[in-house]
């Protein structure tokens, strides 16, 4: 079955102008100013866009498929992620990780939850490891999980400049590094190290002492959080300069700002107009990961869960505050892709899946989702939902 949707005012994201778009086989068969004709005898399904934006779907490079977090004791747990989180968001492609539970929370567990959203459309994948070292694994090293396991992409999200993570030292996080960088050349993947960066002010010194002192390129990491306060993001933009990809959070709270967090749309801005390379700078949901509220003895005072959805606000406020729409769809969906070497992802383009999101210019309230081919989402209404949901 094809699928031609005309007259879409289509960001690749690049602007290409108002373009019809031919899917066939869940991918993206052809762009063009106007495509007309006749397919003979295979359906069409045409949908007119009426000027809406065509953009690639949004690229997740962390979120929490089967929940996290715990902090605040076992019924602080936060929930598994259903399917319709990530397509209320525009979100085609999500990469998930365990976080600071890996006691009661398994690497099993996430690639059954994985496995589940896949059928269901969502393309996943996932992080071997947790916050620990040493690490956990499903074959007993990291190499051998990202070259045996196909979701398997790279390690995360290992903790750094956290009170919560293993205190790992330079020539650990350089053998774990090594690690996923082989596994990721043997076997076609990324062999990302993705780190969680706390609040603590050693920020990414450990990054800087473990390509000062041995053999580890910058670019083999990836942190995220960046955006949690001022110095760290003032430290990761004179990094970016050298390669290194820069994720920010788009979840938080009002106790999180308080406390010094930037939103990730007004982080995006300001990274841009430091100088910051568009291509160095992500956007991640953190979707159903703790977020801890503690007082400055680390007592918790409050705990609030991540939320898919959250990504979409952040590009709509972003573009809203004036910057550049392809720079933010850039962050919300190529970068992370490119870095991650989904390379079907991230971009509209002829060859690439066709996860698409159509985006009403005014408002940018999302109408339409497409996940390779198949739409999740029209005009607003649920066209997929979970085994146990109702329709």
């Amino acid at each position: 079955m094809l699928t031609l949707i005309k007259n879409a005012h289509v960001w690749s994201p690049s602007e290409l102008g108002i373009c019809d778009v031919l899917i066939a086989d869940k991918r993206i068969a052809a762009i063009e100013p106007q495509i007309e004709g006749s397919f003979g005898a295979v359906p069409v399904t045409q949908i007119d866009a009426q000027g809406r934006w065509l953009v690639p779907g949004f690229v997740d490079p962390l979120a929490h498929f089967n929940g996290g977090g715990g902090e605040g004791g076992f019924h602080t747990r936060t929930p598994v992620m259903p399917i319709t989180d990530a397509i209320q968001a525009g979100i085609s492609t999500m990469v998930s990780g365990l976080g600071t539970d890996a006691s009661t929370r398994s690497l099993s567990d996430m690639l059954a939850n994985a496995r589940g959203l896949s059928n269901l459309g969502l393309s996943t994948y996932c992080y071997t490891g947790s916050y620990e070292y040493p690490v956990r694994t499903v074959t007993g090293t990291v190499r051998d999980d990202i070259i045996l396991i196909d979701k398997f992409i790279g390690i995360g999200e290992l903790a750094i400049a956290d009170k919560r993570g293993s205190q790992l030292n330079a020539a650990e996080l350089a053998r774990v590094a090594s690690e996923a960088k082989v596994g990721g050349l043997i076997s076609g993947k990324a062999g990302i190290t993705f780190l969680h960066v706390g609040d603590e002010a050693s920020q990414l010194n450990i990054i800087e002492q473990c390509c000062r002192d041995h053999d580890v390129d910058l670019n083999q990491f990836y942190p995220t959080h960046m955006n949690r306060h001022q110095s760290l993001m003032e430290q990761g933009a004179e990094l970016a300069n050298h390669g290194l990809m820069l994720d920010l959070t788009c979840s938080t709270t009002p106790e999180l700002v308080a406390e010094g967090e930037i939103p990730a749309a007004k982080c995006l801005a300001q990274l841009l107009s430091e100088g910051v390379q568009a291509t160095q700078i992500s956007l991640s949901t953190d979707a159903n990961a703790s977020l801890p509220d503690f007082d400055s003895h680390g007592k918790l005072r409050g705990l609030k869960v991540g939320r898919a959805v959250s990504l979409l606000e952040s590009v709509q406020e972003a573009i809203r505050d004036g910057v550049d729409v392809d720079q933010v769809l850039m962050a919300a969906s190529q970068n992370a892709a490119q870095r991650l070497k989904l390379s079907t992802k991230g971009t509209i383009a002829v060859g690439k899946d066709a996860d698409l999101n159509l985006l009403c210019p005014d408002t940018l309230a999302l109408s339409h989702v497409w996940y390779q081919g198949k739409l999740a989402m029209q005009e607003g209404k649920m066209k997929i939902r979970g085994y146990f949901d109702e329709m």
